[in-house]
């Protein structure tokens, strides 16, 4: 009894010297709290005068529309670029209306229930769609597992079977391919696979008491894939040829079939299973033969999501992107030979997307980032080059994010760039030189600056290399105070795939401005592993997902509090939901020596529970004991630092049972953590509980301070 007195007196003292701290500073009150929540209606969008928004060319003309907010309210533009002739709307209806644009429609009400396919959900290719033949005389078709010919106006039991060999373990495909003379038919024999299911129950439906058992397809890494067989037959004489299976073992996907032109062949893409080879194959009608016309070998990975294939020349050449110099880049091809014509675009930036091909002029034109030296590397330029890879020729000049929208015929161009602390402009280019032709809008920010809005920095430190720039944004609160110390927050988001830090202006950052405000510093920023800075960058979190990029992380944040030494970095914390959830509980697990305490939700926290595609692209296959280094459940003992786990119990994404699992292995270890389950919620940050969650979580373990009662905090 003496000692929890002594306890309780001790924790009280504690408390007691936190909060009168917090007092003097002034963070996590309540005040701070109905701020907090109040900026998110202060900095809309629509708080942002002259922004265009929701710009659009109509279709097959040069005018486009858009709208945007003034003073006054919203105003409908629109705009013909031959012209140069505005005409403005009072409303979306009016503007329809005068362009003659389908109006919008209120949604139906539904009712009952009704099965939606998920996008998990593997077609098992082996129903009967009838497909037409060139000249729409006959029809091909799968019936009692093989292919089926049938002649257009008779009746269907007057058929020719064309294969015989099909069986309930090795069926013909329904995706039926003719080719283009009509001669021959592609198809595949498939190999299918007993599926893996998950599992949820929804403990309070909105339409009944009793709770419902969900079951959702839901392959994970290891599991068995069905495999594909190439067959070719010819229709007239119902012969066939195979491909040599041999050559395409071990398959993650067959797919993107399509005959050449001549119908002397068909090609494919071949990705092998652990995403180290990726091919182009192509199969010969007559003999079943494949050969290569592209091939892609990493000892780490292809990342095949970031390929783009277009056929020009009457199928004759192919361009095609690849990683294969360390930056994206765009490469022509000989088809009948296999070999590269020529590098399309070079140098030490990533071309993002390819917009267009234009045969005739034969110019490409697409997005890049990191052209420009001296800009922030992840800034989007659009440009065009010449398929001959000379007379590059940028369209979107300036310093920033830019967004282009161009005409049907690719005339011109609608520009709108921003960059985090740049507000918004939107101009009219031409789309052949990238001239100015017409500034639309310039956006206004004064009502947001009047409400208090500051911009995020752009902070920039070295990496773990000592040399590599790692670029990222720093959030203050509104009434920000340099004679003050600020706890700091990290959000993470490291992928991998892509790169996530913003780049672009944005009024209310949802991630970070309320969560400032009471009173911490948070920054958010790419660090190694994650994509754009070059292949070599990326291929950091190859089989080591559990970096996710903190020893770059680390450096900056102390790099920025060495600069700025009201940030404290003594004082880290750390929050993210999905790849972030698991990221962040791995902060507090492998790195509690610096992040204090972690907030994570819906996280994959062991790969071998996660989505399949996701985690061999990164992870590889098979599975090896790097799956188990990377695991928040195998690490889960190291916990000493607060942990909240959050997660919807219909989460159909990332199974909610890799949550449950560190929650598990947590209790067995005697860890103290907390858990937060939402009914009804499925893929989430927390909504809008789980971030007053977020939000009472880190007042406490960052500030020490205890935050307000909920009924008090105007939250809506």
């Amino acid at each position: 009894m003496n000692h929890m007195i002594c306890k309780g007196m001790k924790s009280l003292m504690f408390s007691m010297l936190f909060l009168a701290c917090a007092e003097s500073q002034a963070q996590g009150t309540l005040q701070d709290y109905n701020r907090a929540y109040a900026l998110r209606h202060q900095f809309s969008a629509d708080s942002v005068f002259h922004w265009a928004r929701s710009t659009a060319w109509c279709d097959s003309s040069h005018v486009l529309h858009y709208q945007v907010a003034t003073p006054k309210g919203k105003k409908y533009v629109s705009f013909d670029a031959d012209k140069m002739e505005a005409k403005s709307y009072d409303s979306r209806q009016a503007m329809e209306k005068a362009l003659g644009l389908k109006q919008h429609s209120a949604p139906k009400p539904q009712f009952g229930r009704h099965h939606e396919r998920h996008w998990m959900e593997v077609d098992e290719e082996n129903q009967a769609f009838p497909v037409p033949s060139p000249d729409g005389k006959m029809e091909a078709y799968i019936e009692g597992y093989n292919v089926v010919l049938h002649e257009v106006g008779k009746p269907y039991s007057v058929k020719r079977i064309l294969t015989q060999d099909g069986t309930i373990g090795m069926y013909y495909s329904n995706r039926i391919q003719w080719s283009p003379d009509g001669s021959h038919l592609f198809v595949c024999k498939r190999i299918p696979v007993e599926k893996r299911y998950a599992y949820y129950v929804e403990s309070s439906p909105a339409d009944q008491l009793q709770p419902i058992l969900h079951k959702q397809e839901y392959a994970k890494p290891g599991d068995t894939l069905p495999q594909h067989l190439p067959v070719i037959i010819d229709v007239k004489t119902g012969n066939k040829v195979e491909a040599d299976p041999h050559l395409l073992e071990n398959q993650y996907a067959l797919e993107w079939m399509q005959w050449t032109p001549d119908s002397k062949e068909v090609t494919m893409e071949y990705n092998q299973r652990g995403h180290h080879l990726y091919q182009v194959l192509a199969m010969d009608a007559a003999s079943g033969k494949l050969r290569t016309i592209v091939e892609e070998r990493s000892d780490k990975f292809v990342n095949y999501a970031r390929m783009w294939r277009q056929f020009v020349k009457d199928g004759k050449q192919l361009l095609w992107t690849s990683e294969r110099d360390n930056w994206n880049h765009l490469y022509l091809y000989d088809v009948e030979k296999g070999k590269v014509v020529r590098q399309v675009t070079k140098g030490a930036w990533c071309l993002r997307e390819v917009q267009r091909v234009d045969e005739a002029k034969s110019v490409v034109y697409f997005s890049a980032s990191g052209v420009h030296p001296q800009e922030d590397p992840y800034l989007i330029h659009y440009y065009k080059i010449g398929m001959d890879g000379k007379n590059m020729v940028e369209l979107t000049p300036g310093e920033g994010n830019h967004s282009a929208v161009f005409s049907y015929d690719y005339r011109y161009l609608v520009d709108t760039y921003s960059k985090v602390d740049q507000a918004p402009v939107t101009v009219l280019r031409d789309a052949d030189t990238g001239k100015l032709l017409k500034t639309f809008e310039s956006a206004d920010i004064s009502r947001l600056q009047q409400h208090g809005w500051v911009a995020p920095e752009v902070f920039v430190a070295k990496g773990r290399d000592g040399k590599t720039d790692m670029w990222g944004i720093i959030q203050r609160p509104t009434n920000f105070d340099p004679t003050k110390k600020y706890p700091v927050i990290e959000y993470i988001y490291a992928g991998p795939g892509d790169a996530y830090t913003p780049k672009s202006f944005l009024p209310y950052n949802w991630n970070m401005t309320s969560l400032a405000e009471l009173g911490f510093i948070v920054v958010q920023l790419d660090g190694m592993g994650t994509a754009w800075r070059g292949k070599k960058f990326e291929e950091v979190c190859y089989k080591n997902l559990k970096d996710a990029g903190f020893p770059d992380r680390e450096l900056w944040i102390k790099a920025a509090a060495k600069k700025y030494p009201y940030m404290d970095a003594e004082r880290v914390g750390i929050f993210g939901a999905s790849a972030g959830g698991q990221e962040s509980t791995t902060a507090v697990l492998l790195h509690g020596d610096f992040y204090k305490a972690a907030y994570s939700s819906c996280g994959c926290h062991d790969n071998r529970m996660d989505k399949i595609w996701w985690n061999e692209l990164w992870m590889s296959y098979p599975i090896d004991s790097s799956y188990v280094e990377c695991s928040n459940v195998e690490n889960a003992y190291k916990l000493e630092r607060p942990l909240m786990l959050v997660v919807g119990e219909l989460d159909d994404n990332v199974d909610p049972s890799s949550t449950y699992q560190v929650a598990n292995a947590l209790i067995k270890a005697g860890k103290d953590f907390e858990l937060v389950v939402l009914p009804g919620v499925h893929h989430t940050m927390g909504e809008l509980f789980g971030e007053h969650k977020r939000y009472d979580f880190f007042v406490k373990n960052l500030l020490g301070v205890c935050p307000p009662k909920w009924s008090d905090v105007k939250s809506r």
